[in-house]
This record gives structure tokens, sequence and C-alpha cells, in this order.
């Protein structure tokens, strides 16, 4: 009986995937990944020699942390683009530091929602904008 688990993870790893692999194993369009890649700089498949997108296997767990981020967490591109900059930040930082605790993880939390929430003022009062001039 099938797990859970691999229906949203790739369920063989190899060196590179090719597009329309990492398309199906992510339930997303190929147009949504191309567009991805212009959005998040983290995502950066490499390309053949003829020109074809490979994507490594931390680039198909970046896809799905970004899926996850958008679509499930309800960040907006550039709220997610920041997540994951932050993220990568801390993340360099905690390996040196050791064990953080609890109540900075909190902290944490505390504080990208609250970064979430402003970034999604921003963008709401951007559509005002938009609606206030038609």
């Amino acid at each position: 009986m099938p797990s859970s688990a691999t229906a949203t993870q790739p369920t063989i790893e190899k060196d590179f995937y090719r597009i329309g692999e990492v398309s199906r194993l992510t339930s997303l369009k190929p147009f949504v990944l191309r567009y991805w890649e212009t959005e998040f700089p983290t995502l950066e498949p490499v390309k053949s020699p003829s020109g074809h997108r490979l994507y490594r296997q931390e680039d198909v767990e970046m896809v799905l942390r970004i899926k996850r981020l958008l679509y499930d967490e309800g960040y907006t591109i550039a709220g997610a683009r920041r997540h994951l900059r932050e993220q990568n930040g801390a993340g360099e930082s905690e390996g040196v530091s050791g064990g953080g605790g609890s109540a900075a993880a909190e902290g944490a939390a505390q504080l990208l929602s609250r970064k979430m929430l402003l970034d999604l003022r921003d963008t709401l009062r951007a559509f005002l904008t938009l609606l206030e001039r038609k």
C-alpha cells in the first residue's frame, strides 16, 4: 500500500530531471516552472548543451517549497521570495549558533506572520488604487 508522503515527493531520485518530469512530479505546468525561474533566484536549473532545462534534486525540492508557500500557505510571489531569502540566511546562521530553542522559533514565526500581513496589506492597497483609477 503506497504511503501518502510519496504523492508529493519525487519517487525516484536521479541526477537530473527534464522540465516535463518536474511538471508531472509537482503537478505544475511547464510555463509555471519557467515563470518561477524568473521570480525566484534560488531556482536555477542548469541548461544542457542543447538548451534543455535540467533540474537537480535540490531544484525539485525548491519547486515543492515554492508551491507549498504559494498554494498552501497563501504567500504572494514577493512574500515567498522574501521568506525563502530570510530562511536561507537564518539557516546559515543557525548552523553556526546551534539550538535556538522554541521561544526563538515562536518569535520568528510571529515576525513572519507580521511580514506576511504587511505584504498582504500592501498588495490590497495596490489593488484598491487600481480599482479607484477605473
